[in-house]
């Protein structure tokens, strides 16, 4: 697939709008037929008496001769500050910028702009000057941070304007002792087609596959004449969850303008981390042999617990960024200093929690392995049709135990990652670039794991009686009681849950 994600460089084009009331006038095109009256500088709107709330800062997208469509999914807006040093108007420290923007849609290049929002938004100036603040050093810029600009969850229409104006007043103190700005730059980042395309895809293609075998796992399950155990419960309701993510309602997002399809996206998939994080939990404790009463899921509140609280602070916070950005698409949590603060406690404290999470299940994965290990040394009593039934067992489960770990480091790494992609703009230097195997192939072992588990955990209609493992070497029967489910009836669970179960009711 292509790369993820495009950055495409804008420079705005400076208007002049001399009206009276200008937003309900007319929006200000920055090339094309109806183009606005541009300014080359300042210094030509100082000479001409051109005031600066007269001023508009004009950008069309996209570039001139091409569309934007559909499949783009979402469009992201970071904007840079082109800020001259000049000794009589200097920039203040901790300094805010208002801007006053607007931003409207049409299909075609002879309608009629329609407005699609409207904010007035501050932002702070977070700027660096390299040379000593001396007469030679005028007109030499400044180094400014990004700023979070807009961030729209559709690409409904194939052209958008973006009109940013810089309200003046002395005596309000608005937009003073911001320096003397030169040009204002966007960088627009949107979704690639062909990335969206191979995504639909995969997304089409797994969600009957992950379908099917969750209908055979729940009907070999029901055959059963016991009630399903803990473990099956979990692993099913972890199959939900992936079917969820699953489902490719993206489809209509090309033909709508769902604007909430980014958080939707982001929802579906606390969910499913949610429940990954609690299964592998589980998974481990069921198969622990420490004397504790399992098969219940009261039995792990106090691992579950945390994961859930994690996910619902998550949860809020994604609401107060693309909540909020549902009804203005230029707010940002980044833009305040507490918002920031905030943001950054929400992204480290998950990052550590995941990092704890993790080195728990290193330690639970290794007492189970620790308990199998000791297990198997009542192996070479039993018959050998008997014990090369379990000596595959638990390679199998051994496997599955690895590959677990191997799932959740990427999990987490990839977490870690995607929050770090999303706020390099956002915090200034830290650059990584995802491609777009990193985001299939992640996606792809979701859905090759839980296959696997289903497949591998469905219960056994498969009978391992005396008649097999009374035969070779005559093992009496209180060694074939001590390998056998212990749940009261025939049927039980898989064979190495049962191998582990024994001990802890023992």
């Amino acid at each position: 697939a292509p790369s993820p994600t495009t950055a495409v460089p804008y420079m705005s084009v400076k208007c002049i709008d001399v009206r009276k009331n200008h937003h309900k006038t007319k929006w200000l095109m920055p090339w094309g037929p109806n183009h606005c009256k541009k300014l080359k500088d300042f210094d030509e709107a100082v000479s001409r008496q051109i005031e600066a709330n007269d001023i508009v800062f004009a950008v069309h997208i996209p570039l001139p001769s091409k569309e934007m469509s559909p499949w783009f999914q979402f469009m992201l807006f970071i904007m840079q500050l082109d800020i001259a040093f000049k000794m009589d108007n200097d920039l203040k420290e901790n300094a805010e910028i208002t801007l006053d923007v607007s931003l409207a849609y049409r299909d075609d290049m002879f309608d009629d702009w329609e407005e699609i929002a409207h904010a007035i938004e501050i932002r702070k100036l977070k700027c660096t000057f390299g040379s000593p603040k001396t007469v030679e050093s005028e007109g030499r810029h400044y180094d400014c941070d990004f700023l979070p600009f807009m961030e729209i969850g559709s690409v409904a229409h194939k052209y958008y304007l973006i009109n940013i104006r810089l309200p003046v007043n002395d005596r309000k103190g608005i937009n003073v002792g911001i320096g003397e700005i030169k040009d204002i730059r966007l960088v627009g980042i949107h979704q690639n087609g062909g990335f969206t395309k191979v995504w639909f895809a995969m997304k089409t293609f797994l969600t009957p596959s992950i379908l099917i075998i969750m209908v055979w796992y729940w009907r070999r399950i029901t055959l059963m004449t016991r009630a399903p155990v803990l473990l099956e419960k979990v692993i099913f309701a972890l199959g939900i969850s992936m079917t969820f993510i699953n489902i490719p309602v993206e489809w209509f997002s090309i033909g709508f303008d769902w604007t909430w399809m980014l958080l939707f996206g982001d929802i579906r998939q606390g969910i499913f981390y949610a429940m990954l994080l609690s299964f592998w939990i589980i998974f481990c404790g069921e198969h622990m042999m420490d004397q504790n009463e399992r098969n219940r899921l009261s039995g792990y509140w106090k691992q579950v617990g945390p994961i859930a609280v994690g996910s619902f602070c998550l949860f809020i916070f994604d609401m107060c960024e693309r909540g909020v950005q549902l009804k203005n698409p230029f707010y940002s949590i980044w833009t305040t200093e507490v918002g920031t603060e905030l943001a950054m406690a929400f992204i480290i404290v998950a990052g550590i929690c995941l990092c704890l999470y993790f080195l728990f299940l290193c330690f639970m994965v290794f007492q189970v392995f620790r308990n199998i290990s000791g297990k198997q040394s009542s192996l070479p009593a039993m018959s050998k049709a008997r014990r090369l039934h379990y000596e595959g067992l638990i390679f199998r489960f051994k496997f599955l135990m690895l590959i677990t770990l191997a799932c959740a480091a990427m999990t987490v790494i990839f977490f870690i990652v995607s929050q770090v992609t999303e706020g390099h703009w956002k915090w200034g230097d830290i650059t990584i670039q995802v491609n777009s195997a990193f985001f299939t192939g992640i996606y792809g072992m979701w859905n090759l794991y839980v296959f696997a588990l289903m497949f591998l955990y469905a219960p056994s209609h498969k009978n391992y009686g005396e008649d097999q493992s009374n035969g070779d070497l005559g093992v009496n029967s209180g060694e074939e009681l001590q390998l056998t489910t212990t749940i009261t009836h025939v049927d039980g669970p898989t064979e190495v849950y049962k191998l582990a179960r024994k001990e802890a009711q023992e």
